[in-house]
């Protein structure tokens, strides 16, 4: 067919190119044939096209549209397998090309002629296997997703033409994945039959055919596309420099980068990093196939190309790709390829608004991130960890997913060191750009979460670099900076995902006594400007936990158990907290006694328990040296009493009362509305108006501390009550503490007072539960009863009348002469022995695993519409996806004002009408 317009394909500069590409998708011999043809041949000339005609990334979507494949594969199926399989022959014919990959030209004879003159050879026919190798990786990626869409959970079109393996005569071909590996990683531990486990070729069924009869079975169209991008991503000259070329042999099996498993590092140079995106954009598009399974069938239907790469590839195969992506993730942007625009661009402020285009480094960064993190978190099918998930046994192996097995056997002290410098290294950057004297002056790295993930992973699977961790100082900068950058995406609905990943990790982080031993090191990390008065990390983290729970309205309910976790798992360390933090903790504890919050869900009562163990634990282990807090809690006597005595019909007069107070609010803003504005003077707040839910968190947010000086009969609790539904993800124990003998009596005396009349109260009883919950005596009962407050009563019932006598008996600076006696007064002969220290370790489960799952490929998803919109155009089945329009980048009107109009000019240019994708989680 390129006989009818030869000229445009000769003609110099390729200035007629572009002509081609604008009738490609109109002209009788394009795109369309793919559908008005049947069965075209798979050695028609018409596929020559495919191959030469598209010079990016950009022309192959932009010039293929997802319609077109899914009218193809509705009206000429045939076609498109009959393309996937002429794409796939010729990456493997391009391979053993000699002429593949065409030489590149260096920086320094890159020069305007040289330029001129490759063009002129390009159009004049010459061949350019390089270009025709990375069209057919482009190709792939737009087509593979259509038909993973599609095919749905019905893969029959996929099995017969990807994974259905032919039988040929045996002709003793060598095998080409039996040569000894060119890399090992040291391991202390790895069992010797493990090692042998590993297939030595990607079809370990050959060898025993092949013996048993003179046929062989060949590897499938999938796996022979596997080999090759294998191949692809250690190939000198096309991803690596062929300097290190070994004779004539362009495949050279070596790591990309110096960390991990290499001392050194290959040249680098920007057109081999663009082409190594290019190929780990089709190996993640591969791994992509489970995002268009249901979640429910995540387990039951696992993608069969994931299970492939990590289970069947050789083993030297995984080690040198782990290694790569590993050692290119930590290095972050370290290095600077050459004319890569981010070796200007990150220099000085606001030049990522100047410089248009993501710099090649930054992509590959990103891309080795997100496949990591795939490979990593892959548990569907054969590939789930071995042992019990509830017994914290479970373990990955060689043959059910060998990347987290290998990185699970990581041990070198060096490595660990240097992992955890590169994720140190992301968060430090990331935070930088939010706290920037001047704002927006920084770029955020794009990969920020997927680093974020991949820590979880490594503390997960292995164990060694955990203990590493918690001893190293970077420990609790790197807790610091992760639960800083949870405080500034709180209220981002689309980053709640990353806030909820946090709270696991500080919760993981907390059960380890390692951690609680941290707690008492000053703070490294820089703290916003409303938290006064952290002192060290036990403070940071009681701050950044209150900031949490106490400001989101319940946007964030599924995390308030794990952050609250946090803080009962390092009660027992907490020493010498500070004045706020102390108040931090009695406002949380006050926020979940509301009766409001208190009955809306069945699982809230849990966050009560926590709370009253945290206050267990300091005063059990270190009440002399928190003061402040026992003061708080005397001060806050009558909200632990009246829990004392919690029955439902209690809390329902409480929230009528709320109710009540809320409509006379509401009565006297109308009547005032009617008095043509009369009265202009500032009315004072009533006891009514302190009794609405929204007054008290407003007011808990305007005062930064409690005024401690006054009369502690006169001091109301204040409270902070959280508006939504809380899902407990605790494994712990149940509601259950030692009770002493004075404890019994007092408990026996408040409950006997207990009245149970529910008179007209019924229909608040109906409404006052969310999503259907309706509270009853007999839940309040199962509950109350198992609070542990007999500890904080007992202090109460011992040191209040005497701190009220010493209170009195001071007129000057009583707070710090109430502090001194709090700090050497001793009351363990009154309260029952403490139990144990148990931690409550965060515990994967199946939910767990396919939310985090559904949540990493939300990001590649999410970062994959940007410029390619690589799945845009097909229905994802494992998450939901909702579009937002982009919001333009903020600059303040004084920095605005200070550089002038061409930043102004740059930045709307950019804006456009771009849409930005949010995955619900």
């Amino acid at each position: 067919m390129f006989s009818k317009f030869p000229q445009k394909l000769t003609a110099p500069f390729g200035l007629l190119g572009d002509e081609a590409k604008l009738a490609f998708p109109s002209q009788p011999g394009g795109i369309s044939k793919l559908w008005t043809a049947r069965n075209i041949s798979e050695r028609d000339s018409y596929w020559e096209q495919y191959f030469i005609l598209f010079d990016s990334a950009s022309d192959v979507f932009s010039l293929i549209t997802p319609h077109q494949i899914r009218r193809t594969l509705l009206e000429a199926p045939e076609n498109v397998a009959t393309l996937i399989r002429v794409v796939g022959g010729r990456l493997s014919t391009l391979l053993t090309d000699h002429t593949f990959p065409a030489p590149t030209p260096t920086a320094t004879s890159a020069t305007v002629a040289a330029f001129a003159s490759s063009i002129m050879k390009a159009g004049n026919g010459d061949r350019n296997p390089t270009k025709e190798v990375l069209n057919c990786l482009r190709l792939l990626q737009r087509v593979l997703p259509i038909i993973f869409d599609v095919q749905g959970e019905s893969n029959a079109f996929e099995l017969e033409l990807l994974w259905k393996n032919e039988e040929v005569d045996d002709i003793g071909d060598t095998d080409p994945g039996s040569s000894t590996p060119q890399f090992v990683i040291e391991d202390e531990d790895v069992d010797s039959d493990e090692e042998n486990d590993a297939p030595k070729t990607p079809t370990p069924q050959t060898q025993a055919q092949a013996s048993a009869r003179p046929k062989k079975t060949l590897p499938s169209l999938g796996e022979k596309l596997f080999n090759n991008l294998i191949d692809l991503m250690f190939c000198c000259g096309f991803t690596l420099s062929p300097k290190i070329q070994v004779d004539h042999h362009k495949i050279n099996y070596v790591i990309w980068e110096k960390g991990v498993g290499s001392t050194s590092d290959a040249a680098f140079a920007s057109q081999y990093e663009n082409n190594k995106v290019e190929v780990l954009r089709l190996l993640l598009v591969l791994l992509s196939r489970q995002i268009y399974v249901p979640a429910g069938s995540l387990f039951s239907k696992p993608s069969l190309y994931t299970l492939h790469f990590v289970q069947k590839i050789p083993r030297r195969d995984v080690l040198t790709i782990l290694c790569s992506l590993l050692n290119t993730a930590m290095n972050g942007t370290a290095y600077s390829s050459d004319l890569s625009i981010g070796a200007v661009a990150g220099k000085l402020p606001y030049n990522h608004l100047v410089f248009k285009g993501e710099d090649p480094r930054v992509k590959l960064v990103g891309i080795s991130f997100q496949v990591l993190c795939v490979l990593l978190d892959f548990q569907s099918g054969t590939a789930k960890d071995v042992g019990s998930q509830e017994e914290r046994t479970a373990v990955p192996t060689a043959k059910t997913n060998a990347f987290r097995y290998f990185l699970m056997k990581l041990h070198r002290t060096q490595d660990f060191e240097f992992i955890l410098s590169g994720v140190h290294n992301v968060m430090v950057q990331q935070m930088n750009s939010i706290n920037n004297l001047l704002p927006g002056a920084k770029k955020p790295l794009p990969y920020v979460h997927e680093a974020i993930i991949f820590f979880w992973k490594m503390l997960e699977l292995n164990k060694k670099f955990l203990a590493y961790f918690l001893d190293a100082e970077k420990c609790m900068d790197v807790v610091g900076y992760s639960l800083h950058y949870c405080v500034e995406i709180k209220d981002k609905p689309h980053l709640h995902g990353m806030c909820r990943t946090i709270s696991y990790i500080v919760q993981s982080l907390s059960a380890e006594p390692a951690f609680g031993a941290k707690l008492t090191d000053p703070v490294k990390v820089p703290t916003p400007t409303t938290w006064n008065g952290v002192y060290n990390t036990g403070d940071f983290l009681i701050h950044a936990i209150y900031s949490i729970v106490a400001t989101t309205s319940g946007q964030l309910n599924s995390i308030y158990p794990a952050l609250i976790i946090a803080l009962t798992n390092c009660a027992p360390y907490f020493v010498n907290i500070g004045v706020t933090a102390s108040a931090r903790l009695v406002q949380l504890f006050t926020s979940f006694a509301n009766p409001v919050f208190l009955l809306a869900d069945e699982g809230h009562p849990r966050l009560l328990f926590f709370m009253l163990e945290v206050f267990n634990s300091v005063i059990h282990y270190h009440m002399n040296e928190n003061p402040t807090l026992t003061y708080d809690i005397l001060t806050a006597h009558k909200a632990f009493e009246d829990l004392g005595k919690f029955t439902l019909a209690s809390g329902l007069r409480e929230v009528k009362r709320v109710q009540t107070a809320k409509e006379e609010l509401a009565k006297r803003a109308n009547n005032a509305n009617t008095n043509n504005g009369d009265r202009k003077g500032k009315t004072p707040m009533s006891d009514v108006e302190l009794a609405d839910a929204g007054e008290e968190k407003a007011k808990l947010l305007r005062n930064e501390s409690w005024n401690r000086a006054g009369d502690l009969e006169s001091a109301a609790a204040s409270s902070s009550p959280v508006r939504d539904s809380v899902d407990s993800v605790s494994h712990g124990d149940g509601m259950m503490s030692p009770v002493s003998e004075k404890a019994r009596g007092k408990m026996r005396e408040r409950r006997s007072s207990d009245t149970f009349d529910l008179a007209g109260l019924e229909g608040i009883a109906a409404s006052v539960g969310r999503n259907g919950f309706v509270p009853t005596q007999e839940w309040v009962t199962s509950w109350q009863r198992g609070l542990p407050l007999d500890t904080v009563l007992i202090i109460i019932s011992d040191l209040l009348s005497r701190v009220q006598e010493l209170q009195t008996s001071r007129k000057v600076n009583s707070a710090n002469a109430i502090r001194e006696f709090l700090s050497n007064i001793s009351v363990r002969d009154s309260l029952p022995p403490p139990g144990p220290v148990v931690a409550r370790q965060f515990i994967w489960s199946d939910a767990s695993l396919v939310w985090l799952t559904s949540l990493l490929w939300g990001e590649i998803y999410v970062r994959g519409m940007t410029p390619l919109g690589i799945w845009n155009g097909t229905s994802i089945k494992l998450f939901h996806v909702k579009h937002a329009p982009n919001q333009p980048r903020q600059i303040t009107e004084a920095v605005t004002n200070a550089v002038g109009g061409f930043l102004r000019r740059t930045s709307d240019a950019s804006i456009g009408h771009r849409t930005q994708g949010s995955v619900a989680r």
